[in-house]
């Protein structure tokens, strides 16, 4: 090879190496870590369909999932930095939110989730048909550090009722042992909430199927008289196999909680993300077919707690003032 040849094969090496450069600083990625819960539960499963919506629909964003105690452990490690975005039931965020038994938290909203009315799933052969029917026996009331467990204390304190001292509470280290403990006698019900909820849909599809109980209008009326935070929501009919028709209940909105500190342009690129692509999760998860920019202004507590990144995107397409 020539002179001529070698410098151009340098020259060509050259500009093939600051070629890959700049194509890996256009594609580099920014790492969201998403706090989820327990398998087996409903957090998880969506925690998982939102990662993958959003990292689809953007190349810049990498959402990862990572499992944890649920929404009493993801506040917590918000607060620390320890996560960058994360999943709380209605509950405990309200609690957070407001103060109630700690610290007021200073995290933000990124997103509403979507409602979950709570109810319990009995086996289809049992004698229980209320609430009451259960007082005295075992019940699984959900995975400890989620928010199941604080929906169901709300919910039962409505009604006079204890959980702790009018029940033989089970608590669950994985959400995903619910539905068998029913199954097998060692529990009479489990309580969950939801629609598409993971222990729900086990037990609806179980060979002697299953049915749901819920607290009826007058406990409803009760339960929204003590605790006006919760709201009356309804479980559609056929959310779940044979049951043909509405259950109403109570319940609140689950979100998607950031720490403080989540740059103001990162939520602006999530919140731009996930509500471009909302068909498309919708069309994956049905539950999340209610993860709206809309519905999370509509349930937020008040509207400075939705991140200033994510109000700045809300203002852009109308939905916020």
């Amino acid at each position: 090879m020539n002179i001529a040849g070698i410098v151009g094969a340098a020259v060509l090496l050259l500009s093939g190496g600051a070629a890959a450069q700049d194509g890996a600083r256009a594609i580099q990625k920014t790492t969201i870590s998403l706090g989820t819960a327990t398998p087996g539960g409903g957090f998880p499963v969506y925690g998982n369909a939102l990662a993958e919506v959003i990292n689809g629909a953007d190349a810049t964003l990498s959402i990862e999932p990572r499992n944890t105690k649920g929404s009493s452990e993801n506040i917590p490690l918000l607060e620390a930095g320890s996560l960058d975005i994360a999943l709380v039931a209605g509950e405990p965020t309200y609690e957070a939110f407001m103060g109630i038994g700690r610290p007021a938290i200073r995290l933000k909203i990124l997103t509403a989730m979507y409602s979950s009315p709570g109810m319990f799933v009995v086996r289809a052969d049992t004698p229980y048909q209320t609430i009451r029917d259960l007082a005295g026996k075992p019940v699984a009331f959900g995975a400890r550090g989620s928010g199941l467990p604080i929906l169901s204390r709300y919910m039962l304190d409505g009604i006079g009722l204890k959980q702790d001292e009018d029940f033989k509470s089970i608590y669950l280290d994985r959400a995903g042992d619910g539905p068998a403990m029913v199954l097998d006698g060692r529990a009479a019900a489990l309580w969950g909430a939801g629609i598409g909820w993971p222990g729900f849909k086990a037990l609806a599809t179980s060979p002697g199927g299953a049915r749901f109980i819920a607290p009826d209008a007058s406990e409803i009326a009760q339960i929204m008289a003590k605790h006006s935070f919760l709201k009356p929501l309804t479980v559609p009919a056929n959310s779940y196999p044979n049951q043909p028709a509405p259950i109403a209940s109570v319940g609140s909105w689950s979100f998607v909680l950031t720490r403080e500190n989540l740059p103001d342009d990162v939520a602006y690129r999530l919140a731009k993300s996930l509500h471009g692509v909302e068909a498309a999760l919708c069309r994956k998860l049905p539950q999340a077919c209610e993860t709206t920019a809309a519905n999370t202004v509509a349930a937020a507590i008040r509207p400075e707690l939705i991140h200033p990144g994510v109000m700045k995107y809300f203002r852009e397409i109308g939905v916020a003032k």
